[in-house]
């Protein structure tokens, strides 16, 4: 079953106190939802190991902007520290964004990108994907368009145009003010 992710993370037990705001933007740079969520206090940290490099994606203070941009089939998680430096992107590929009861969701195609700010890319779930095609949880169809996508936003990347994450330290201040 594809899973479906929601903005708000509202069922994530690991954060005890938070905060959150989301806004729907419509301009020349981008079209979408924008969720931030302020992660005020966590049960215990959680880290993560890329390459024997072990990172701190989510502690007290830290900050989650996600971005679902009109009409694509990713999103943009933007994890922040509680310094406000960026720790990681995470780009999920989906096969959709929606909006239900006024929260956005994404439909999770399996396949992820991690951009680390030191311009390392990391591709992950690949062997996810190729079991969800194996046991029919997906079709060829979804198969082959979160290739396409996976390809597309990793070239990309790699060119210098992916803009979402040129535009995620000002979303997150844009955002910022609204949080409860």
């Amino acid at each position: 079953m594809i899973k479906r992710r929601y903005g708000d993370r509202s069922d994530w037990g690991r954060v005890l106190q938070r905060k959150y705001a989301q806004s729907y933007i419509d301009s020349k740079e981008f079209k979408g939802y924008l969720s931030l969520l302020s992660v005020e206090k966590v049960s215990d940290p959680l880290w993560i190991t890329y390459n024997e490099q072990r990172i701190c994606i989510v502690d007290d203070g830290y900050m989650w902007l996600q971005q679902f941009p009109q009409n694509k089939n990713h999103t943009v998680t933007t994890m922040f520290d509680s310094e406000g430096n960026i720790v990681q992107w995470y780009i999920d590929v989906c096969l959709e964004c929606g909006i239900e009861k006024g929260i956005p969701w994404v439909d999770d195609l399996f396949l992820d990108i991690v951009l680390l700010p030191s311009g390392e890319i990391i591709h992950k779930d690949i062997d996810e994907i190729e079991e969800a095609l194996t046991d029919g949880t997906i079709n060829q169809e979804m198969y082959d368009l979160a290739w396409k996508e996976f390809n597309h936003v990793t070239e990309l990347i790699k060119k210098g145009d992916f803009k979402l994450i040129q535009l995620s330290i000002e979303h997150k201040e844009n955002l910022k003010s609204s949080l409860v």
